[in-house]
């Protein structure tokens, strides 16, 4: 027997709301949280916009200590705990540090990145030869599975603890790593998402390969346009989500809340041949992922309601609907609904997959579709394939029964899940 799976916390960290109301309020009403930001025109960027999440000093207060937050300096951590412990709350588990540890609970937080301003604190005082001033916590923020730690410790997990690494992938790998673990039987719980650093370290190599948008630095929340003729470009963001994944049967013990069902997914890779390349996807790989995520889940292609896409409003956003249609085999009008997080967020890079899988699981639960913003002007080469009226561009209400979420990072590796909604 194969245990279902289902969702029963949420937690996110976005650029246009931090927290599950915040967040949700702002993507119904399509609202930007892509603003300008100094620093990056200082270090003459080309791209002088991003997404970063609004947190102050009291907020950070309330998920980590004093002592933790001394000499703390890594946001994507930051992000994720906040995220992280917020799904676990929302989930009705208890935070209790002289708890027993949890041996039915674990979990699988994925980044890019981790403490990038951290090590470059650590780099300037090991050149000035201050190695003993660095500090007893440059490791835990500099080690990729620093998150995973973080939210291990404060949670008291006796499961698998780790934090996985697949570029734009990484949050919708995470989920299906998790959703796998209790499906076997393994875990009774996982907390699963990933998280993304944010600042001039992390974007610069991307800014460098002039694949972000420097033609909206004076409109900053115009920048994002997934799926536009118009589009020039990502803008990058940051922040956090996480989900907390729980056998059916643990779900219904507890009577707790269910978002959705987590019905089965694919992670694959277009091995970098075939047109695929380190930052272009193969397009034989990304459509078999697809249809082998829809295979997976027990489902057709013709029941998914809804699609919250990768499009990330560069040239490949085409390129990506044409795989869709030629998977799912639907066009037209028969197309399912699509969407893209990112023309409200940016690309949150590593968070990108489990913040947008926070906003495909809301929909489901609360029967909309979010708008896209910044597309009045369909790429018409996305027009010839689907009709406009399935790229939503005002707040949806519509019933939903089963959404897909894909993510394809680079490394030309791909991730595909699919949500129901819960009855």
């Amino acid at each position: 027997m194969k245990n279902r799976v289902v969702i029963t916390g949420l937690g996110v960290v976005a650029p246009n709301g931090v927290g599950l109301e915040a967040f949700s309020k702002a993507i119904k009403k399509g609202v930007s949280g892509i603003t300008f930001h100094q620093q990056l025109a200082d270090l003459k960027f080309s791209c002088c916009i991003g997404g970063i999440p609004q947190i102050s000093e009291e907020k950070k207060l309330e998920y980590l200590t004093p002592l933790q937050l001394r000499g703390f300096n890594s946001s994507g951590i930051l992000y994720g705990c906040i995220a992280g412990i917020d799904a676990w709350k929302d989930a009705g588990l208890s935070i209790d540090k002289d708890s027993e540890l949890d041996f039915d609970s674990g979990t699988i937080f994925g980044t890019g990145t981790s403490g990038v301003e951290k090590f470059r604190e650590a780099i300037y005082k090991l050149d000035d030869h201050l190695v003993k001033r660095l500090g007893s916590t440059v490791v835990v923020q500099t080690m990729a599975s620093g998150i995973s730690a973080f939210l291990g410790g404060i949670l008291g997990f006796g499961n698998q603890v780790t934090t996985n690494s697949s570029a734009c992938t990484t949050g919708t790998e995470a989920i299906l790593m998790g959703y796998e673990r209790i499906k076997s039987g393994q875990a009774k719980r996982m907390l699963v998402g990933s998280c993304s650093d944010h600042g001039p370290y992390i974007w610069g190599g991307f800014d460098a390969m002039r694949v972000m948008t420097y033609k909206h630095n004076d409109m900053p929340k115009m920048g994002s346009r997934p799926m536009s003729a118009s589009a020039s470009g990502f803008v990058p963001g940051s922040g956090a989500g996480a989900l907390v994944l729980e056998s059916l049967e643990s779900a219904l013990q507890r009577n707790a809340t269910i978002y959705a069902e987590v019905l089965g997914g694919q992670i694959n890779s277009g091995g970098q041949r075939r047109g695929g390349t380190m930052t272009a996807p193969n397009a034989e790989a990304v459509q078999r992922c697809i249809k082998e995520a829809v295979a997976n889940a027990n489902i057709l292609a013709s029941d998914i309601d809804t699609i919250n896409g990768h499009l990330t409003a560069t040239s490949k956003d085409s390129l990506e609907i044409d795989n869709w249609v030629k998977a799912l085999g639907r066009n037209g009008k028969d197309f399912p609904y699509i969407n893209s997080l990112k023309s409200m967020v940016g690309h949150c890079l590593a968070a990108a997959g489990s913040i947008e899988s926070v906003a495909t699981v809301l929909q489901l639960k609360e029967q909309f579709v979010f708008p896209n913003i910044n597309c009045e002007d369909v790429h018409p080469k996305i027009s010839e394939m689907i009709s406009e009226d399935k790229i939503v561009k005002q707040h949806l209400r519509t019933t939903l029964n089963i959404a897909a979420k894909a993510s394809f990072g680079f490394g030309d590796v791909n991730g595909c899940i699919i949500f129901k909604r819960y009855n």
